[in-house]
């Protein structure tokens, strides 16, 4: 099958940082589905693990990828979710190949039905930023789900990114939550917009003095996608006494939790991969999550991400995406789509 590997972790401007190869199918297990891939999203932990990840001592190949779209091929003798022909989305599992690649298998715990009403490349977009936002609203910081609860407030530092836009649909279309995103660019800041924020605010100035306003008594529930050391202090002041503090990012500082203390704060780490890594025992609701953002899409609540699709999946285009999403200045998500 075709994919597109790396051998070596190098900077995306030289010709080996990603490369054309032809690999062995992959041989499926108990639990997983053998699928056919149509599109694929870059995500920064891409790009994180590309420049990172110690050199094979064989120089095999090495695939990324883990958001993908496309169509069940084959099912593990203990597969019952799904059968061949069904359209899937999902992120995948760090601890496996990724998806850059014509075939590719997945446990299908944590695949979802394909949104009807979307092709593959606009499906793509949602996986793994849909699951981390919603994992980190619901399952971390316990936002209120549906409109019948007190009305609260989330700051979204980030609200620009994947992860931000899909949380900020999230919040604001299945919370009683006044959503306060951050971005910077007029570009951004109407992007956020468009996602439903209640108000933007620039996190390229103090956060305090604009956000202050708008939430007098504190934010209950804060979501740091990006810069949380350089931000954490300003946050620590915002957040609500028994408020909730939760980040995704990885701080060159680690941030000083002590600071919570006196409000009571709870404070959350998410990691959308660790379900599967670990092999939990709910390790299924990623596949449940997946399949509810799916019929939220279908029922016009919830929207693809999707920003541009830069061709097939082939290591020039790949490299094109990943130099895009290491400029730090890119809305939405970037696709792939077709081999």
């Amino acid at each position: 099958m075709k994919a597109v590997s790396y051998r070596k972790p190098l900077s995306i401007d030289q010709a080996e940082s990603l490369l054309d190869v032809e690999l062995a199918d992959p041989i499926i297990g108990p639990r997983d589905l053998l699928v056919e891939v149509r599109a694929i999203s870059v995500n920064p932990a891409d790009v994180k693990i590309r420049v990172s990840a110690s050199m094979d001592p064989k120089g095999k190949d090495k695939v990324l990828g883990w958001d993908a779209a496309g169509v069940v091929r084959g099912v593990g003798a203990q597969a019952t979710r799904f059968k061949a022909g069904d359209e899937v989305f999902y992120a995948g599992a760090i601890d496996r190949p990724g998806a850059y690649s014509e075939l590719h298998a997945v446990d299908e715990r944590i695949v979802g039905h394909k949104p009807a009403s979307l092709d593959f490349a606009h499906a793509t977009a949602l996986p793994l930023t849909g699951l981390t936002a919603w994992e980190l609203l619901f399952d971390r910081l316990g936002a209120p789900f549906g409109k019948t609860h007190n009305p609260g407030s989330l700051l979204i530092v980030g609200g620009a990114g994947g992860v931000g836009s899909m949380a900020t649909q999230l919040a604001r279309r299945l919370t009683p939550l006044t959503v306060i995103a951050t971005a910077s660019r007029p570009e951004t800041r109407d992007w956020v917009s468009s996602m439903g924020a209640h108000h933007v605010v620039d996190h390229g100035q103090s956060l305090i003095g604009q956000v202050r306003p708008l939430a007098p008594d504190g934010v209950d529930y804060i979501m740091s996608l990006t810069h949380t050391d350089k931000h954490f202090a300003e946050l620590v002041e915002l957040t609500a006494p028994e408020g909730h503090f939760g980040l995704i990012d990885d701080p060159e500082v680690p941030p000083d939790v002590n600071l919570l203390k006196t409000k009571s704060a709870s404070f959350h780490w998410e990691w959308m991969f660790t379900r599967a890594r670990y092999q939990t025992s709910r390790m299924e609701r990623q596949g449940q999550i997946l399949d509810e953002i799916a019929d939220l899409v279908d029922a016009g609540v919830l929207r693809s991400t999707y920003r541009q699709d830069l061709g097939p999946i082939n290591a020039a285009n790949m490299k094109r995406a990943h130099a895009l999403i290491e400029s730090h200045s890119s809305i939405g998500k970037v696709v792939l789509s077709g081999f």
